[in-house]
């Protein structure tokens, strides 16, 4: 079996220096239960890139990144470089070039992680949200006219079709059976009467074809409330792009840090490589002080091992994560310790 190829972008910030580390957690996982190893292909594709070169994508990038078996990318974005370059010119059109629909994000209570919920039980918070990931309200649909006037006007359309709606409802639906079996839809059909309003018709058809799961409907806004409120109501979540983005970042904070937050965009059918990353960006008031939490890029990386079918190495890594968090004695800051990036790689390393 040939090494599968993983491009690695690690991008900006502290994006370099927690996939460092996660790389590191990775390929040990990978020698000791799957026998196997990793082939990394490292691209400098980053806004300090960019400065150099112009475009943060070369011209044969994207027919590069295709040849791979999955992407890894640690963060995009930088002060001094707009999101047009770095998000607009990397991130979202990987997400559609390749039709990475699913966005998955879980957010689960580990335990020797405080919540800043009270009284919330290690295994209370346990949720894993669906999120649309390729149209939505992040279409590239829009324009402006008469900029730098003040007669300027924006239009900013969204985009729902069936198709989009449906292929991710059923991905959280079949996700739901292996799991607790419930499913939540957020919407906001009350205001948005039409492309909401389509994806709420679209869950109850999809809803027919799965009678053994549970399904709830709710408002963003009440959705919001009950993430704080009663999180441990939630199972798997669906959610569109925009719902999506801005829940996850909630249920990562009630779990505990942003720095645990793992997420995959996948391709589910593999015509194209999915792409794996921490979800708290590239924090440059943090960059190399060597204090970034790590985590979330291992249990990200833990991600992509399943996707490639190594699930002992996977699981191997979740193991060694909670053994970490358990213990207390290699915690970042962001957790109320002291440990260096290197220092909870280090002790993740020894668990595994």
């Amino acid at each position: 079996m040939s090494s599968p190829r993983i491009a690695v972008i690690a991008g900006d910030g502290i994006g370099p220096e927690v996939i460092e580390q996660a790389i590191r957690v990775a390929d040990a996982a990978v020698h000791k239960y799957d026998q196997t190893a990793l082939a990394w292909n490292h691209l400098p594709w980053s806004s300090e890139y960019y400065k150099r070169t112009g475009h943060i994508v070369p011209a044969d990038g994207w027919d590069l990144l295709a040849q791979h078996d999955a992407i890894f990318l640690g963060a995009v974005g930088s002060p001094d470089v707009p999101d047009t370059v770095t998000v607009h010119g990397l991130l979202l059109p990987m997400r559609r070039k390749f039709d990475q629909y699913v966005n998955l994000r879980p957010a689960y209570l580990f335990e020797g992680v405080t919540s800043p919920l009270s009284g919330k039980k290690p295994g209370s918070i346990d949720m894993l949200v669906y999120r649309e990931n390729t149209e939505g309200e992040y279409a590239p649909i829009g324009g402006r006219l008469y900029p730098g006037t003040t007669d300027d006007i924006a239009i900013q359309t969204a985009v729902f079709t069936w198709r989009g709606c449906e292929r991710i409802m059923r991905a959280a639906f079949e996700g739901a059976r292996k799991r607790r079996k419930k499913v939540h839809s957020i919407t906001k059909s009350n205001a948005l009467p039409y492309g909401m309003v389509l994806w709420d018709e679209v869950f109850r058809e999809v809803a027919k074809d799965y009678p053994d799961v549970q399904t709830y409907s709710l408002l963003v806004d009440a959705a919001a409330m009950d993430f704080v409120r009663k999180p441990e109501i939630f199972d798997v979540v669906v959610a569109s792009n925009l719902f999506g983005d801005i829940l996850t970042d909630l249920s990562a904070i009630v779990t505990g840090s942003v720095g645990l937050a793992a997420s995959a965009n996948l391709n589910p059918e593999r015509k194209y490589p999915s792409m794996f990353e921490p979800v708290h960006g590239s924090a440059p008031d943090i960059a190399g002080k060597g204090i970034a939490n790590p985590l979330a890029a291992v249990l990200s990386v833990a991600m992509l091992l399943d996707h490639l079918h190594l699930e002992k190495s996977g699981q191997a890594v979740r193991r060694a994560v909670a053994t970490v968090l358990k213990e207390g004695k290699a915690l970042t800051p962001d957790l109320g310790g002291k440990a260096t990036t290197r220092e909870v790689a280090d002790a993740t390393i020894a668990a595994i």
